[in-house]
């Protein structure tokens, strides 16, 4: 069986904008309500959870973040859908 991740995340357009909310987070905001207000993906509706999902099974980028990147810290990752602010919540 193949490593699993499961992850938040909140996509947006353009850099500034991801750079913004991640020191909101930093100063205390929640990851959830602001994935609802800011998210481009359709995971906004549920606060930007991305559920489980196996490794390989995200583009490139955003599965090296998810699979080698920090736990429970939120990164930005850069994708041909725009900006992510992704916040990686287990690895098995």
């Amino acid at each position: 069986m193949g490593k699993t991740a499961a992850a938040l995340h909140i996509l947006v357009k353009h850099k500034e904008q991801a750079e913004a909310l991640l020191q909101q987070l930093k100063k205390g905001a929640k990851f959830q309500t602001l994935a609802r207000k800011h998210s481009l993906c359709p995971s906004g509706k549920r606060g930007g959870d991305l559920g489980e999902f196996r490794q390989g099974q995200m583009v490139p980028a955003f599965d090296k973040a998810c699979f080698h990147g920090e736990l429970l810290t939120p990164q930005l990752v850069k994708t041909k859908f725009g900006w992510h602010i992704v916040k990686v919540l287990y690895r098995t």
